[in-house]
């Protein structure tokens, strides 16, 4: 191509970029326009929804399971009243006893000692009672960050009256509060007592009262604390102030008086136990000293003249797993003036003398698990007054030995079976023994 052309053509393209440039920056102004009025209306839209939203009530939430609190109680836990923050867990057993005795039995229902011979007393005879029968509120909280509170509130129908229309009776009625960092509590109510703290491994709901194992349920302040000691061992120090209830007093002649409540003092209890996995790791033993001091002011006519009687006891209590399955657990006790106890086979006072009845005794026992719902227990106890202090016809020994069968049918059905054989001395009278067979069925809810 000649330089003419060449030049001709490069004419040629100039032009076409010349009148194609105008084209193109048209149509970039005319899109970058569009979308610029794109973005403000989408802005504008933006800006009206949230106007609408804050001018809404409430913004909106997004729900979230809140943390359960810590010591949650259970599901069937019922709050009483959501000022107070109360739980309360209902509680108890349904429970049938069936007992045949080859001699009359005191009381019947359940066994405390033989009844004297003669008087056709040496007679066979069978019971048959729901008295057992329990039912109870556990009560807890509202705790605070040093504070936690519980309660208890429980009855059976042991209470007195007829087969088939017992009356209620009153076992536990308290409160607790317990302060965790210092291992400290105070018990207020009614409760067992501070002193012979364990229960022997028996079907029975007398638990060998009057044959060995003492202490009952009274009013009382409780102090206790805790102190440990390392290697997973306590010490635990308790005291209390208790109710001291005594004999009906008939010998200020035309009125009644009860010497517990005539006393200037209450019953002051106390117990020190030590405990530590000794033979079973995680299973500790426990063993324990205990005893109570209190008075009795018996009016011996209406002008104030009166006696003062003590009563006391010194306590001695050991419970030692020996193997994963098999458990000791036994308790020996001497004192004197101890009815309230179930001391002295019930006998505390010899009200022609006006003297106290001093007595002596205790108890053995080993349960065996076969299964975590079958167990085998056999055991003894024995309770020994001081003959020179009864009166004549006094009950002078007391001794049982029994062996108990518990199963679990289900978690919440149980067979009872127990066989025990009693022997009752008298003062003056020949001894009395019977032969006791007696099972139980437990509805336990």
């Amino acid at each position: 191509m000649n330089a003419r052309g060449k030049f001709s053509y490069a004419l040629l393209i100039a032009g076409t970029l010349f009148t194609a440039a105008p084209s193109h920056a048209a149509q970039t102004a005319e899109t970058v326009d569009a979308r610029i009025s794109r973005l403000e209306q989408e802005l504008a839209e933006l800006k009206a929804l949230v106007k609408t939203n804050s001018s809404a009530s409430k913004p909106l939430e997004i729900p979230v399971q809140p943390a359960p609190p810590k010591n949650i109680e259970p599901l069937n836990a019922v709050t009483v009243s959501p000022d107070s923050g109360v739980k309360v867990q209902l509680y108890g057993f349904a429970r049938l006893d069936a007992s045949y005795d080859t001699g009359k039995i005191n009381p019947g229902n359940i066994a405390l000692w033989v009844r004297p011979e003669g008087l056709n007393n040496h007679d066979n005879e069978w019971d048959l009672t729901g008295t057992a029968t329990r039912l109870g509120l556990n009560l807890s909280g509202p705790d605070t960050d040093t504070i936690k509170l519980s309660g208890n509130i429980e009855i059976d129908f042991l209470g007195g009256g007829t087969e088939n229309n017992m009356n209620p009776r009153m076992r536990h009625a308290y409160l607790k509060a317990y302060w965790p960092a210092s291992d400290f509590s105070i018990i207020a109510g009614q409760t067992w007592d501070v002193i012979s703290s364990l229960i022997p491994f028996v079907d029975d709901p007398a638990i060998m009262w009057a044959a060995g194992n003492i202490g009952s349920r009274h009013p009382q302040l409780r102090l206790t604390k805790g102190f440990s000691t390392g290697n997973n061992s306590r010490i635990e120090l308790a005291a209390a102030a208790s109710r001291t209830i005594g004999e009906t007093n008939t010998l200020a002649d035309t009125w009644n008086t009860d010497p517990g409540k005539d006393a200037n003092m209450p019953t002051i209890q106390g117990r020190i136990a030590f405990s530590e996995p000794l033979l079973v790791e995680n299973q500790p033993a426990t063993l324990a000293v205990s005893g109570h001091y209190g008075q009795e002011e018996w009016d011996t006519d209406k002008t104030g003249n009166h006696k003062t009687l003590d009563s006391w006891s010194c306590n001695m209590e050991l419970s030692m797993p020996l193997s994963e399955k098999l458990t000791f657990a036994g308790e020996f006790f001497t004192g004197a003036n101890l009815d309230d106890y179930w001391g002295g086979i019930g006998q505390g006072v010899n009200t022609v003398t006006l003297n106290d009845i001093r007595s002596k005794g205790g108890w053995t026992a080993l349960r065996y698990t076969l299964s975590p719902s079958t167990s085998l227990s056999i055991g003894a106890g024995i309770d020994n007054p001081n003959d020179n202090d009864l009166p004549l016809g006094g009950r002078t020994l007391n001794q049982t030995i029994f062996a108990t069968f518990v199963k679990k049918i289900t978690r919440n059905f149980i067979l009872g079976l127990q066989l025990s054989e009693w022997k009752t001395d008298y003062n003056n009278a020949p001894e009395s023994n019977a032969i006791r067979m007696q099972s139980s069925l437990t509805y336990k809810f």
